[in-house]
C-alpha cells in the first residue's frame, strides 16, 4: 500500500507554516479574541479599542499572559492544518482521478475544501474551544488544557461546533481564491514537471499578497458567524476574574445572535472586524508564504526518505 507523498508533503508544510504563524501572531490573537468576546456581554464596554486589551495586560504586569493557551492553540493549529491540507490534497487527487479532468473547477473546489474543513472542525473542536476559553480568561487566571476540557460535561468541549462547520466556508473560499489566483499567476511559466521533481511554487511576495487577498475576502463574508462563535466559546468572568459561567444558562447560537442584536444592533455582528482581518490576513499570508517556501524542501525530503526505505527493503530481501 503506497503513501501519497505529494499529499503528505502538502500536509506537513501546511502544518509547519501554521505552527510558525500562530506563534508569531499569538499576542495579537489573544487581544483580538478578548476584544470580540467582551463587548456588551457584561452590560458594559471595557475595551473600546483593540489596543485597550494590550494596555490592560501591560498596566497589570501580565504581558506574558498574552501567551496563555499558546500550547493548546499550537497543538490545535498544527493538527487542524495537517488534517485540512492532507484531506484537501487527497480529495482533489481522488476527484481528478475519478473524473478524468486535468484541473478542478471553482464549484468542485469549494465542495472539496468544505469537506476537508468539516473533517478538520470535528477532529479539532475540543482544542479550539479550550484555546478560546484560555484566551478569554482573565489575565493570569487561565487554567490548564485538561482542566479546561473537563469543566462541565463532555459536550461543552464541542461548544461552537455548529458554527465551526458553517465556517468551513471560510477556508473553502480562501483556498479556492488562492488556488485560482495561483494557477493564473503560474500558468504562463509553469512547465510540465516529472513525477519525481519539485512542484512549481510562488515567490514569497506573491504568496503573501495572494494569501492576504484571499483571506480578506473570506473573512468579510463570514465574520458575523466568527463573532458568534467566539462569544459562545468565551469564558464568562466577573471583574475580579471569578468565573460565573456555571450560574448562567448555556449559550446557544440563537441566544447569542439575539443578545448581539438587542445590545449592539446590526453593526454588533461586525464588531472587531478590522482586528479579525488584521490578524487572520497576516496569519494566513504568513502560513501560505512559509508553506510555499518549504513545500519544495519537504517534497525533496519525502522523496529521499522513500528512496532510503526502498533501498533498505531491497537489502533486507537480498540478505
Amino acid at each position: 500500500m503506497g503513501v501519497d507523498l505529494e499529499s503528505l508533503a502538502e500536509a506537513t508544510s501546511g502544518a509547519v507554516g501554521s505552527l510558525l504563524s500562530t506563534t508569531i501572531l499569538y499576542p495579537l490573537d489573544t487581544c483580538k479574541t478578548k476584544y470580540q468576546a467582551e463587548g456588551q456581554a457584561h452590560g458594559q464596554q471595557r475595551y473600546r479599542h483593540l489596543s485597550d486589551v494590550l494596555w490592560e495586560a501591560i498596566s497589570n504586569g501580565q504581558v506574558l499572559s498574552l501567551y496563555q493557551g499558546l500550547g493548546t492553540k499550537n497543538l490545535q493549529s498544527f493538527i487542524a492544518q495537517f488534517v485540512y491540507f492532507y484531506g484537501y490534497s487527497n480529495f482533489k487527487r481522488l476527484y481528478l482521478k475519478r473524473t478524468g479532468y486535468k484541473s478542478v473547477g471553482t464549484s468542485a473546489n469549494l465542495v472539496l475544501a468544505a469537506a476537508a474543513g468539516a473533517c478538520t472542525a470535528i477532529i479539532t473542536q475540543p482544542l479550539d474551544t479550550a484555546a478560546a476559553r484560555m484566551q478569554t480568561s482573565a489575565f493570569g487566571k487561565s487554567k490548564g488544557l485538561w482542566q479546561t476540557l473537563t469543566e462541565g460535561d463532555w459536550t461543552h468541549a464541542f461548544d461552537g461546533l455548529g458554527i465551526s462547520l458553517l465556517l468551513t466556508s471560510n477556508p473553502a473560499i480562501q483556498y479556492t481564491v488562492f488556488d485560482q489566483l495561483k494557477l493564473r499567476l503560474l500558468k504562463g511559466k509553469q512547465n510540465k514537471t516529472d513525477k519525481g521533481s519539485s512542484p512549481e511554487s510562488l515567490s514569497a511576495f506573491s504568496a503573501f499578497a495572494l494569501g492576504a487577498l484571499s483571506k480578506s475576502i473570506a473573512t468579510i463574508l463570514t465574520y458575523p458567524a466568527i463573532r458568534c462563535k467566539v462569544m459562545i466559546q468565551a469564558v464568562d468572568s466577573s471583574e475580579n476574574g471569578t468565573e460565573t459561567a456555571q450560574k448562567k444558562p448555556r449559550k446557544t447560537i440563537p441566544g447569542i445572535m439575539l443578545a448581539i442584536w438587542n445590545r449592539e444592533g446590526f453593526l454588533g455582528f461586525f464588531k472587531g472586524l478590522r482586528a479579525q482581518i488584521l490578524k487572520t490576513v497576516l496569519s494566513s499570508a504568513l502560513l501560505l508564504m512559509i508553506k510555499e517556501k518549504i513545500s519544495a524542501t519537504t517534497w525533496v525530503l519525502m522523496l529521499a526518505l522513500r528512496r532510503s526505505l526502498l533501498l533498505t527493503r531491497g537489502r533486507l530481501k537480498s540478505a
